[in-house]
């Protein structure tokens, strides 16, 4: 076996394959020392910590210049990325469309068929919702409007589906749609920018002082842009719809919960949202981490915006098991864990609760709290009935 080390000055004359071995020997000897010098919150383990990033101040003089040119490039391939598959929706769309007309001529396609056409659809993609009935019918309209798919491949792709909509319902002329398809790429406007600036005749002004777009409107890569990143029709097209909408959702509540938890005045200082885990290559993210004063122990709060799944639970014992190990002080108690679904099913909580030893409640936030939480939190925790009266709002 070689050598952890070998002095610089006799590494030129090993054969290339041990050279690289060196390098990657050297690199994981680097790895080993960044581990030990990494700031981290509380106490550590070879290969478990809860690490905090470094201040800024001791970093190279360049690092903000490199940090701005790494962000603009993330955004712009993101944004790139995400109006390329936008571009392919509407295409498809436009097939849809096109067939369905084709059917109609030659077949007699009535209301019937796109039902069942509807159907079968999101029978085989569960995950389009953008399949149904009425946007079918959208769809259609669409293709009749612009039977030249080359027209369709230019501005009308590059715009979401809602302004394609807004364009059909709003407008009659091609013209007056294309040139608002134009305008909404040029400008950056969102679907309701675009409804307003129809509604406002802005193509009769075209030319015109009276014309402020550039001091009132945003940038074509910014309000349009967080449109798309939003639009539900793009996130059904690309099967990631469910899981967008769960972590929009996640995010609402996890801002209310801690908000709510804070504003109750009972005990709870809050430690950090997204606290970050490291467990040997493997990163994990606490959704909300608090300490309580009075109950002298650390609560781990973890909101799923889905029915209640027992895998959770073996992820929320993993974080108590990691804050006990890692963040617990001597004489603190045992951390405790609460679990917030959107719905659930008592029998299954209470066999994945069952026999579990660390302090874990479920609740489903639409419904009621599981009372089965230690005693000796009444009266330190908010109460059954207030957490049912907040979750619900």
């Amino acid at each position: 076996m070689m050598p952890r080390n070998i002095p610089a000055d006799m590494r030129k004359n090993l054969p290339a394959g041990q050279q690289r071995t060196q390098r990657l020997v050297d690199q994981f000897n680097a790895d080993e020392q960044n581990w030990r010098e990494r700031n981290a919150l509380g106490r550590r383990r070879k290969d478990a910590m809860f690490p905090v990033a470094p201040t800024r101040a001791g970093l190279p003089s360049g690092y903000a210049g490199i940090l701005r040119d790494l962000k603009q490039r993330i955004q712009q391939e993101r944004l790139r990325t995400v109006m390329a598959a936008n571009a392919g929706m509407v295409l498809l769309y436009w097939d849809i469309g096109r067939t369905i007309l084709q059917r109609q001529a030659t077949e007699g396609w009535g209301a019937k068929v796109i039902d069942r056409l509807s159907a079968d659809l999101r029978q085989a993609f569960p995950d389009m919702k953008g399949l149904s009935p009425r946007n079918l019918k959208y769809m259609r309209a669409f293709a009749e409007t612009w039977p030249d798919r080359a027209i369709v491949q230019g501005p009308l792709a590059q715009i979401t589906w809602y302004h394609n909509l807004a364009l059909l319902e709003k407008l009659h002329n091609p013209e007056t749609r294309l040139w608002y398809a134009r305008k909404t790429l040029e400008n950056g406007w969102s679907q309701p920018i675009l409804c307003l600036q129809i509604e406002g005749q802005a193509h009769e002004r075209q030319g015109k002082a009276l014309t402020n777009f550039p001091a009132t409107l945003p940038p074509a890569d910014s309000d349009m842009a967080a449109q798309v990143f939003k639009d539900p029709y793009l996130f059904d097209f690309i099967g990631t719809a469910d899981p967008r909408r769960e972590r929009e959702v996640e995010q609402a509540l996890v801002d209310h919960v801690q908000r709510f938890l804070l504003e109750m005045g009972a005990g709870f200082a809050f430690m950090g949202r997204q606290a970050h885990l490291e467990v040997e290559s493997q990163d994990f993210y606490l959704d909300l981490l608090f300490y309580h004063v009075k109950l002298r122990c650390y609560v781990v709060v973890e909101l799923k915006a889905v029915p209640f799944d027992p895998a959770f639970v073996g992820q929320l014992n993993l974080y108590l098991s990691a804050v006990d190990d890692l963040l617990r002080q001597p004489d603190d108690k045992p951390t405790i864990g609460l679990l917030l679904c959107r719905s659930k099913n008592k029998l299954v909580v209470e066999y994945a609760l069952r026999d579990l030893k660390k302090p874990i409640g479920v609740a489903a936030w639409q419904t009621k709290l599981v009372k089965s939480l230690p005693k000796e939190l009444k009266g330190s925790l908010p109460s059954i009935e207030e957490i049912e009266k907040e979750l619900a709002e």
